[in-house]
């Protein structure tokens, strides 16, 4: 990159990374690589700065107050355009950043327009030195002209070649001896909420539609309970996976010995993911009933990942797949929570209001 820049590119100051990441919600393995001052071409130029990582281009500006971010990632780029200096730039050169069409809605706050095809357009000007930042952006964007979807078929096969010529060590199933399964305590918490209202994240209805939608899970949709086990569809957005995976999953549910709560195992298969074959995921959720004077269940989540196979990424996979899935674990009851929440105080403030009119 620096002799394509033709700049040396020094590496940032950790508290400088640290806030890079803090302002945009990243995880620890995101890295900035350059930031500039500019401005965002709206209605209105509004003054910032952009951040560039090796995985996203980020905008966030604070004008007396007022918080403005974004960001999206480089392969949803479909083009980057030189505009040329004009009354409109204020005399400067500006970079117009169109995105694929159905990319970076998440963003869509900060663009400056979206065209008959539904691509967002970001323009972005007046920057301190724009040869340098147009270099570097744009040598960034060639770079991940690539898919992610290719980049990881090429590792498969990469890693399929290894596997003929180092079959003894990286292709063999995984000795009985080795610890080749790996446990988490995803989720835990205490809810405000009695068993049968739980019970229906789990039921296959609109709610269970609804709250999985929001947290990431498209086209979700499930079988109902046959005997023991309903069958469950859904695809990954890009947040959970930036191979846009789809998945299929069992739940199995057995009430608890005491009889005051369910267990139920998630059995979950991944598809069209790098090396989602040497690998098993597991979700285990843990409900229980409390005796206490309100309502209220403690909720646990554990999910359990079993190898079959060696993968010099099994440790980098394992993490993130705990990551993502406890994240999805705590916004599934969070959401639940909230809505129950939300019934709880509208039946109460309907029942004073009743109250009322009875009254008088």
């Amino acid at each position: 990159m620096e002799k394509k820049v033709g700049k040396k590119l020094n590496p940032k100051a950790p508290q400088k990374n640290l806030t890079f990441k803090k302002i945009f919600s990243l995880t620890q393995e995101e890295f900035l690589i350059k930031d500039f001052s500019c401005y965002l071409k709206r209605k209105l130029p509004l003054q910032g700065r952009i951040f560039i990582s090796a995985r996203i281009v980020g905008f966030y500006s604070n004008f007396f107050g007022h918080k403005t971010k974004f960001f999206f990632l480089w392969e949803d780029i479909e083009d980057i355009q030189v505009i040329p200096p004009s009354f409109a730039t204020i005399g400067t050169p500006a970079l117009l950043m169109i995105l694929r069409s159905g990319r970076g809605f998440d963003a869509r706050h900060g663009a400056k327009c979206q065209d008959g095809e539904g691509r967002l357009k970001f323009q972005f000007q007046t920057f301190a030195s724009f040869s340098i930042a147009s270099k570097t952006i744009r040598v960034l964007w060639r770079t991940k002209t690539t898919s992610y979807e290719d980049r990881a078929k090429l590792e498969e096969d990469q890693l399929g070649q290894d596997g003929k010529t180092n079959k003894n060590d990286d292709s063999e199933s995984l000795s009985s001896n080795e610890d080749t399964t790996n446990f988490s305590n995803a989720f835990s918490a205490e809810l405000l909420i009695a068993m049968e209202l739980l019970i229906e994240v789990f039921e296959g209805g609109e709610l269970e539609k609804k709250i999985m939608e929001n947290v990431g899970c498209l086209n979700y949709s499930s079988t109902e309970w046959k005997e023991t086990k309903p069958n469950i569809h859904y695809k990954f957005n890009r947040y959970l996976s930036i191979f846009g995976g789809e998945v299929t999953s069992t739940h199995h549910r057995t009430p608890t010995a005491d009889g005051n709560g369910w267990v139920i195992n998630e059995t979950i298969t991944l598809h069209g993911i790098p090396l989602s074959d040497h690998f098993h995921v597991n979700l285990k959720y843990n409900l229980e009933a409390l005796q206490s004077m309100s309502p209220s269940c403690q909720v646990d989540v554990i999910i359990c990942i079993t190898w079959l196979e060696r993968s010099k990424f099994r440790k980098r996979i394992t993490r993130n797949i705990f990551e993502k899935l406890a994240h999805r674990s705590k916004e599934v009851f969070d959401i639940f929570d909230f809505n129950c929440f939300i019934f709880r105080l509208i039946s109460h403030i309907s029942y004073e209001f009743h109250g009322k009119i009875k009254i008088y």
